[in-house]
C-alpha cells in the first residue's frame, strides 16, 4: 500500500488525520483517488443519496468599509460619493421577494461601516423579525468586531447576546479566508489576526448560535498553510463538542475561490482541479464538521456538480442576489429547474433544506418547478 492509500484509508477508517499527512495529500497528483476517499468519508455524514440546497437570498445592505481589503471589488471607503446604506424599506422589499419565492435564508451582509450605531443592527433585526419568518443567517466576524466597537459592551458573548435576542440566528464563516497571520497581514492588515476570527466565531458558540466556516485559496498560501488552517477550524470544533455546548459549532464548510478580476490583488485563477483537490482534502481533515457546500458562485454550476463527488452533500445557497463576488466579474445564474437537473446528473436525489440542514422537501423526477426564476440577478 502507497503511503497515500494508507492516508486515504485512515480517514475512511474515520481515524484523523495529522498536519503531515494533510501536506502529504497536498503533494500528491492522485487527485481523483483522494476525491473518491473523500466521497466516501461524506457518505458516513450522509449514507442517503441525497443533496440538499437552500433558496436564500444576499442583502449587502452598506458598501461602505474601513477595512480595505485588496481582494475586494465591492467596498467603497466611508467618504466615497459611491457608498450607499440601502433604506430599510428596500431590505424589507428585497426579504418579501425572497419568502414569496419560498425562500428561507437570509444571508445580510455589508462592508464594514463606522457610521452605522450598534442600534441600528438591533432595530432592523426586530423590524425583520416582526415582518417575516425567516432565518437570519448574516453579518461577518468583522462586523461583529465594528459592532462590538460602537456599543461599548465588553465582551463578544454581550455583542451576540443582543444581536441574538433582537432577531440573529446563526453567523456565516465570512472573513476567515485564510487564517494565517502572513496571508491575512498581505490581503488586508485592518482585518485583525485568525486569532481574532475564531475567537469571535467562539464566542458566538458560546452564545449557542451556530456559525459556519469558510476558506479562500489563491492568494500564494503554501500547502502547509491550507491545512493548518483546516486545523485551526478543527480544533475550534472540537471544543464545541468537548465543552458540550448547545449548538452544533459549525454547521458547515464552504470552500470559495479568489476572483482578483477589478480587484488591487493580482493573482491567478485557481484551477477547477485545484479548487476539487483542496476540496476533497478538507473533507477528509474535517472530521468534525457534518455538512460541505459546493462553491457554484466562483466556479460555474458544472463544477458545483462535480463538487458533489468530492465531498460535498450540499449545493449551497441559490443566491437570488449576491453582489460581492459578482463585484470581481464572476457571476453564475442559476435557477431552480437547473439546480434540480445537476444534482440528478450527479447521482444524487434532490432536496429542499433549511439552514440548520432540516430537509423540507424532496424533489421526485416528475416534481413541476418555476422554469424562469432566476435565483442569481
Amino acid at each position: 500500500m502507497s503511503h497515500i492509500d494508507s492516508i486515504l484509508d485512515k480517514a475512511i477508517k474515520g481515524k484523523r488525520l495529522s498536519m503531515e499527512d494533510g501536506i502529504a495529500l497536498f503533494a500528491s497528483n492522485e487527485v481523483e483517488k483522494i476525491g473518491h476517499a473523500a466521497d466516501q468519508v461524506m457518505k458516513r455524514f450522509h449514507p442517503d443519496p441525497v443533496a440538499t440546497f437552500v433558496i436564500g437570498r444576499n442583502v449587502n445592505y452598506t458598501n461602505v468599509c474601513d477595512v480595505y481589503c485588496r481582494f475586494c471589488a465591492f467596498y467603497r471607503g466611508p467618504d466615497s460619493d459611491e457608498g450607499y446604506v440601502l433604506p430599510n424599506e428596500v431590505i424589507y422589499e428585497k426579504i418579501q421577494e425572497l419568502v414569496d419565492v419560498g425562500g428561507t435564508e437570509l444571508l445580510m451582509q455589508g462592508g464594514v461601516n463606522p457610521n452605522l450605531p450598534f442600534s441600528y443592527y438591533l432595530e432592523l433585526l426586530k423590524e425583520i423579525k416582526n415582518r417575516f419568518d425567516i432565518h437570519v443567517h448574516s453579518f461577518s466576524t468583522v462586523e461583529i468586531r465594528k459592532m462590538k466597537e460602537l456599543s461599548g459592551l465588553a465582551t463578544y458573548e454581550e455583542v451576540f447576546a443582543e444581536l441574538k435576542k433582537a432577531g440573529l440566528d446563526s453567523l456565516p464563516g465570512a472573513g476567515a479566508e485564510m487564517l494565517v497571520d502572513r496571508i491575512r497581514n498581505k490581503i488586508s492588515r485592518l482585518k485583525g489576526s485568525w486569532q481574532e476570527w475564531i475567537d469571535i466565531m467562539k464566542a458566538a458558540h458560546r452564545a449557542e448560535l451556530h456559525t459556519t466556516a469558510t476558506m479562500v485559496i489563491g492568494f500564494g498560501e503554501t500547502m502547509e498553510e491550507r491545512v493548518l488552517h483546516l486545523m485551526r477550524i478543527r480544533d475550534a470544533q472540537d471544543e464545541v463538542i468537548q465543552q458540550k455546548l448547545n449548538t452544533p459549532g459549525f454547521l458547515a464548510f464552504i470552500i470559495w475561490t479568489f476572483q482578483p478580476d477589478n480587484t488591487n490583488l493580482k493573482a491567478e485563477k485557481v484551477s477547477n482541479e485545484e479548487y476539487l483537490k483542496t476540496l476533497a482534502i478538507s473533507r477528509l481533515m474535517l472530521d468534525n464538521i457534518p455538512n460541505f457546500q459546493a462553491s457554484w458562485v466562483t466556479l460555474g454550476p458544472e463544477i458545483g456538480k462535480k463538487s458533489l463527488s468530492y465531498g460535498c452533500n450540499d449545493f449551497g445557497s441559490t443566491m437570488l442576489e449576491e453582489n460581492v463576488v459578482s463585484a470581481a466579474a464572476c457571476t453564475h445564474k442559476v435557477n431552480i429547474e437547473l439546480i434540480l437537473k445537476l444534482i440528478r446528473e450527479a447521482g444524487k436525489v434532490p432536496a429542499l433544506r433549511n439552514t440548520r440542514y432540516d430537509i423540507l422537501k424532496t424533489y421526485q423526477p416528475d416534481d413541476g418547478v418555476e422554469k424562469d426564476f432566476i435565483l442569481q440577478n
